[in-house]
């Protein structure tokens, strides 16, 4: 299924991806710092999004309380805790 997630309190806009099966797939933010978030979905692809979840939440961008990864691992929960309802 495909999801966007508007980002709140960083340089990117949102975060375009997929989830199959529990693995997160075709990560792509708009927006931000171009080449570390190309990376940052390269990496992530084919990772079941618990695991995600578990090495993005809390990173911090400088000064800010959130980060473009973490901005991915907030919408991943979000999307974990409204299936589970």
């Amino acid at each position: 299924m495909n999801y966007t997630y508007k980002t709140s309190g960083v340089c990117s806009r949102s975060i375009n991806f997929d989830i199959e099966d529990g693995v997160l797939k075709n990560v792509s933010y708009e927006g931000g710092c171009n080449g570390n978030l190309k990376g940052i979905g390269k990496l992530v692809e084919g990772m079941k999004v618990d695991e995600v979840i578990k090495r993005l939440e809390g990173i911090k961008c400088g000064f800010k309380s959130t980060s473009c990864p973490d901005q991915l691992a907030k919408a991943l929960k979000e999307i974990e805790n409204s299936d589970n309802k």
